[in-house]
């Protein structure tokens, strides 16, 4: 069931504009399952990623979203924190020595709900468009409780949603979703361990090929996070991993 909030934002406050404005539309709806716990593991584009999956979605998501979402001072900010509070997003300190274990444990009591878990496994928006190398805590959760993780392309919300801007452009955005995977079935088809970090690592590279297939994006075998890093430090891209235009 959906939170008074979360369908007033989805019926009445934001998601009639977006409708008209952004024209989203989805396809493979039918792989995002009525009832149970499930992975939504999406790339990410852009901050708008967490308002056209669930302004297409008819179930309610909950996203692990980072904890300056809901810290900020100035009237976007304040207007974010509202957001993110009001539609039952989770904050994550991504600064804090346990940061990785803490995410997976909120991840875990969300799929123990028998809800939706919406998660970014690339762990941060990314820089170029093109999609990065995706962290294991997706995986972990999903082996762990025993659920199916559903790949999901978002396409055109970077367009629509430029990083550093608030100002919405009408781009069109389209949404894809995959067949969802196995994970238990996928590892131990590779012969692994579950409870093994190949078998995450393994199920993780997999799901963010996948979502690289759908949404049409040049993978980088590098952590989106350290490029970020690398950039804001004045170094450029590490070796072998800047964008190729031809």
């Amino acid at each position: 069931m959906q939170n008074k909030w979360y369908w007033a934002f989805k019926h009445i406050i934001m998601g009639p504009f977006f409708r008209v404005y952004n024209r989203p539309e989805i396809e493979g709806l039918e792989h995002i399952p009525s009832t149970g716990p499930a992975i939504l593991a999406s790339n990410h584009q852009s901050v708008m990623d967490s308002f056209y999956l669930p302004l297409m979605c008819p179930r309610q998501i909950t996203f692990l979203a980072k904890q300056e979402y809901f810290t900020g001072t100035t009237p976007v900010g304040k207007l974010q924190k509202w957001f993110f509070s009001s539609v039952g997003q989770v904050p994550i300190d991504r600064s804090s020595a346990n940061a990785a274990q803490a995410a997976i444990d909120v991840g875990m009591q969300v799929l123990r709900r028998n809800d939706l878990l919406g998660i970014y496994p690339e762990g941060t928006r990314s820089p170029d468009g093109r999609i990065f190398r995706g962290k294991t805590g997706m995986a972990w959760m999903a082996l762990g409780a025993g659920v199916s993780v559903v790949p999901v392309a978002m396409i055109g919300t970077r367009e629509a949603n430029p990083i550093g801007s608030w100002v919405l452009r009408p781009a069109k955005v389209r949404i894809r979703v995959g067949e969802a995977i196995d994970a238990e079935g996928y590892v131990k088809a590779l012969g692994l361990d579950p409870d093994s970090y190949e078998a995450a690592r393994a199920l993780t590279d997999h799901v963010v090929q996948t979502l690289a297939a759908l949404s049409g994006q040049t993978y980088v075998d590098a952590y989106a996070a350290d490029i970020k890093a690398s950039l804001a430090a004045g170094e450029g891209y590490p070796e072998g991993t800047a964008p190729q235009y031809n």
